[in-house]
């Protein structure tokens, strides 16, 4: 028989006083991503870095610094990077509502706090290392090196070449002549129907010729500025310049390789068994040739020491820069060829014939059976490291323009892969 007391639910009642714990420590689980990133702002080695900050507003006291770097680095962790966005989720959002004790600073706030700090991103990376380190994530027994492009703030249609404008130059050189002596017709007619002192017409706005000129003129001297410091003369006719952001380039699509995008050659190192970023850097060149080298010279400097090996793909083969490598004690583990040409060839049996070649040599090192046993940690490292900050938390395009400027935004995006990997590592 059917109970006449109907169904039992908790008591609900949305206007009751209290609908939130009163201790704010309450709101989220002891294992939330949102405490490792309060954690990691509140390490005693980050207080030289805080302490930098200055209120640059004046009146009425600013926002703890604190509170605005655990909300950003919190931002960047789940993939929330708009100010406007991090605002809202100081409302909305119980994390960041518990990291910023349920303060909200204005959109405007957070945007200008980031700008402003952005020299700390280098330091803070250094930090997260570090901390990485004491927990015992960096080994540096295995690196695996690699680069992705990732779209600028600017349009490639905003892109012209060498050629391109010297061309705009003399039409809008020509175009000014015209516009004057069109001009001084205009002045002479206009002086004799109402006398020369007398100007009873309102003047329209000026032609835009004098400032597309001017941008013109700019960016050819950028474009020529960057070839003398490579040693040229003159650039090649071929050579662009971008109006809205001059640093970015035209690079290979990385999903696509027939396709080209306006941006930038994200490097990231990566220590192949905990996928944690041990050195990250923003590159103008759409090939990764030239940037083995630096960046193992560079991961010297951030960690103190070299990792044993080295694993990087075909892109980043260079005598030069192998060689240098090696030098250091590394072992370098970079096939001359495609993967796809190497995995489907077998090492060559038989003692290495005197007369073997540097590309030889590294092939028969890729494709013996230990080459392969080494080579396979590129796949499972460095590749999905990519994935989850581009794919995972949606870094599609950066936010800022300069290199300098979208240097620190990537280290800000790696830093945050790393106290991820963090919190991972909390969890046991």
């Amino acid at each position: 028989m059917a109970s006449s007391k109907g169904p039992s639910f908790r008591k609900y009642d949305p206007s009751q006083t209290v609908l939130l714990p009163t201790n704010l420590d309450e709101w989220l689980p002891e294992d939330h991503l949102a405490r490792i990133v309060a954690e990691v702002v509140d390490h005693p080695d980050l207080e030289p870095l805080l302490a930098t900050y200055r209120n640059a507003e004046g009146g009425f006291p600013a926002f703890d610094p604190r509170l605005q770097l655990k909300v950003l680095l919190y931002g960047y962790s789940v993939g929330v990077v708009s100010s406007r966005r991090l605002e809202k989720a100081t409302f909305e959002d119980l994390a960041v509502r518990w990291l910023a004790t349920d303060q909200h600073p204005h959109f405007t706030t957070l945007a200008r706090f980031r700008h402003r700090n952005l020299p700390l991103m280098d330091g803070l990376f250094h930090q997260v290392l570090v901390q990485c380190r004491e927990a015992g994530l960096v080994k540096l027994g295995r690196v695996a090196l690699d680069g992705t492009k990732i779209k600028a703030n600017a349009s490639k249609h905003r892109s012209k070449s060498y050629a391109r404008l010297r061309e705009e130059e003399d039409e809008l050189r020509r175009l000014s002549k015209e516009i004057l002596r069109e001009a001084e017709k205009a002045d002479e007619e206009e002086d004799r129907l109402y006398g020369k002192d007398q100007n009873p017409l309102l003047h329209p706005a000026p032609p835009d010729w004098k400032e597309r000129l001017k941008k013109a003129r700019e960016a050819r001297k950028a474009l020529e500025e960057r070839e003398r410091k490579k040693g040229k003369e003159a650039p090649e006719t071929t050579a662009q310049c971008n109006f809205t952001d001059p640093d970015s380039r035209i690079v290979q699509d990385s999903g696509n390789k027939r396709a080209f995008i306006q941006g930038y050659n994200a490097q990231a190192a990566v220590d192949a068994k905990s996928q944690v970023i041990v050195m990250a850097a923003i590159t103008q060149e759409n090939p990764d040739q030239q940037h083995l080298l630096p960046m193992v010279e560079a991961l010297e400097r951030e960690l103190g020491e070299l990792p044993a090996k080295l694993l990087s793909d075909a892109g980043y083969f260079s005598e030069t820069q192998i060689r240098a490598v090696e030098a250091k004690g590394v072992t370098v583990y970079c096939p001359p060829d495609s993967w796809h040409l190497t995995k489907g060839n077998p090492c060559p049996r038989g003692r290495p014939p005197k007369d073997e070649g540097f590309k030889q040599f590294f092939r028969r090192r890729v494709r013996s059976w230990r080459g392969r046993q080494e080579y396979r940690w590129r796949k499972v490292s460095v590749e999905p490291v990519f994935g989850q900050i581009k794919q995972g938390r949606g870094l599609r395009q950066f936010l800022l323009r300069g290199k300098a400027k979208v240097g620190a935004e990537w280290k800000l995006w790696c830093l945050t892969h790393n106290i991820r990997k963090l919190h991972v590592a909390s969890l046991g």
